[in-house]
């Protein structure tokens, strides 16, 4: 039993809490479940002080989970934007940040791809295996001077199969992350070992690349802001639960200050 400014949190709701809040292991869950309800009967009980009665309501007669959340966030939107003071990013901070990390503010690179897919269930090991080493042989005998194109329509299960399997010019977003990421990192050439993504095992040959340009500051100083401003307001937001919670008298639990299930 914990016990929140005389308000309990009992083991039962802790146990309902912990399937929101997977971890390596049960006693993590635990942790972060009362850690999270904790926050929110304290944010319910500053509500409950500040008047936010018809928050307060639609909060505790939500048992959807999306609603609930919904609600929750309403909530503390209201008990921040009555009790926290959130400074707005200036513009020579914008520009400061600009300069310090040029790299973030480049466009995407160009790459011309083409792949055969070897399709297979994500959950299928068997098959995974299989396409494996298929994929293998497939990339030994196109470095041998086979045909990808050949392959590609006689193996590929992705619609390109009849273009050779050209997916043609893509950017940053047109593909799925675990493709993606190492994608992008690839130079001009035959992929020795196939990527794997959930649709199956890729071969990939990169045809050519466009590196993308540094973007100018007037393209990118708006999403600086809100970048900043969001960052702030954050900060703003873990200060403030953490005064409720050394405000607060917390019995039957360690507290160690970690607003993220609430941020999150």
């Amino acid at each position: 039993m914990i016990e929140v400014n005389q308000q309990q949190i009992s083991e039962a709701e802790i146990f309902a809490e912990m399937q929101y809040h997977p971890a390596a292991d049960k006693r993590a869950a635990m942790v972060a479940a009362a850690q999270s309800l904790i926050i929110e009967k304290l944010i319910c009980q500053r509500a409950d002080e500040l008047g936010l009665t018809k928050e307060l309501a639609a909060l505790q007669q939500t048992e959807n989970t999306d609603q609930r959340q919904a609600a929750q966030d309403r909530l503390v939107q209201q008990v921040i934007d009555l009790e926290v003071t959130v400074p707005s990013a200036k513009a020579a901070d914008c520009e400061l940040y600009y300069q310090q990390n040029p790299q973030k503010f480049v466009s995407s690179p160009l790459l011309e791809v083409r792949h055969i897919l070897l399709a297979c269930a994500p959950d299928d090991q068997t098959g995974r295996s299989k396409a494996q080493q298929q994929a293998e042989a497939l990339i030994g005998q196109i470095q041998a001077g086979s045909a990808f194109a050949g392959f590609a329509s006689q193996f590929s299960a992705c619609s390109t199969k009849d273009s050779g399997g050209l997916l043609g010019q893509i950017s940053k977003g047109q593909t799925v992350p675990e493709l993606e990421r190492p994608l992008f990192r690839l130079q001009p050439g035959l992929l020795p070992y196939p990527l794997e993504s959930r649709y199956g095992l890729h071969v990939v040959e990169v045809l050519h690349r466009v590196e993308g340009q540094q973007l100018p500051y007037a393209a990118v100083s708006q999403r600086i802001a809100d970048y900043l401003n969001e960052k702030v307001r954050r900060k703003a937001v873990a200060q403030y639960i953490s005064v409720l919670i050394n405000e607060a008298q917390i019995a039957g639990f360690d507290f160690q200050v970690n607003p993220s299930p609430l941020m999150q």
